[in-house]
């Protein structure tokens, strides 16, 4: 009996990180048919989920691999793709857009194509808890509401695409002032939190906006989201706390912070106050929303010789990305000295 091929359809933004995928298509193609795939692409377009139906198609027809490769948008589009399914795909990534939270997740090698696709050829897989929302909506990283989501909605898409972290940070710090707490009743599966929140973060890994600390312990397959609650709308408060999280983690002691396992929970708004939820850093909808964690609901290629170590290997994303955390914590550093002066 013949043996069964395996098929791969490789779904990339021809625009993301300034279209470095188009440059690398033949050599992933060459690295994945070297792997025994029968591989085809598909290039988005401007059009409307075009990478999330294009996804669909592929699971519908039995693909055994959907590789996305672009910004954590099109990860989050391809996913929505595939999520629904009875029957999904394993999936691959192949990063090129700014934060590239998931890759950093994932340990996948970041602003270089061919080395992502070859992680593929490790074979090494992980059973990747998915989150739900609005029981339509999937994403893969974050739900986020209060006055910081705002950032994200805040920086043009053209800022993202050329200053990468650097556009978030700069806004984060331009928003700080106009933080502000709202009334919430937060359900979860150890029991209700009610009271004033600035931000709230439900985290399925560790990083976020470029930082692997604001969830230190998160794991990507136990069933569980990181529920963070930040109870202070104070500049110096959240200041302190900021500075908390780029020492390593050490914010999730503090009382100002809420840090919550569940594997669901439901944000009740209780004021009249828009509450908008950001999803993968994308708009995904207004509380009231109920959460769920799909425990184990998609395959993906790892990099998990590395996942299981704190150490991660140095890109040249990464000493750049160092830098933009450094000048973080110096604006912050001002921030607070203009304060205690007024």
């Amino acid at each position: 009996m013949a043996k069964q091929v395996k098929r791969a359809r490789l779904i990339y933004n021809p625009v993301s990180g300034q279209e470095m995928m188009k440059k690398h298509v033949a050599e992933v193609l060459t690295i994945l048919e070297d792997l025994g795939y029968e591989t085809s692409t598909f290039q988005t377009t401007a059009e409307e989920n075009s990478a999330k139906d294009e996804a669909t198609r592929a699971g519908l027809v039995g693909f055994d691999l959907v590789i996305a490769a672009g910004g954590d948008g099109t990860i989050n589009e391809v996913v929505n793709g595939i999520a629904p399914l009875d029957k999904r795909p394993r999936m691959a990534i192949i990063p090129t857009g700014t934060t590239n939270d998931f890759a950093r997740a994932l340990k996948i090698p970041r602003g270089n194509p061919v080395e992502a696709a070859k992680i593929i050829g490790k074979h090494q897989i992980i059973q990747q808890d998915i989150g739900l929302a609005y029981d339509e909506n999937y994403f893969i990283n974050i739900a986020a509401a209060g006055s910081l989501s705002e950032l994200t909605y805040s920086v043009p898409s053209q800022l993202k695409t050329i200053f990468g972290y650097l556009a978030y940070l700069a806004k984060g710090v331009e928003l700080l002032p106009r933080v502000s707490n709202v009334p919430v009743k937060i359900s979860h599966d150890g029991g209700v939190f009610e009271g004033d929140v600035s931000m709230i973060f439900v985290a399925l890994t560790n990083s976020v906006g470029g930082f692997e600390q604001i969830a230190p312990d998160a794991k990507l397959d136990d069933g569980n989201f990181t529920l963070i609650l930040v109870k202070t709308d104070n500049l110096l408060e959240i200041s302190h706390l900021i500075r908390l999280v780029i020492q390593g983690g050490k914010h999730i002691e503090d009382r100002r912070i809420e840090y919550i396992k569940t594997s669901q929970l439901t944000i009740e708004p209780q004021s009249d106050q828009r509450m908008m939820i950001n999803l993968d850093g994308e708009y995904g909808g207004d509380a009231p929303i109920t959460l769920k964690n799909l425990k184990n609901h998609i395959e993906f290629f790892a990099n998990t010789d590395e996942i299981s170590d704190d150490a991660i290997s140095q890109d040249p994303s990464e000493a750049e990305y160092k830098e933009f955390v450094a000048k973080f914590a110096h604006e912050v550093e001002d921030l607070e000295s203009r304060n205690e002066v007024n």
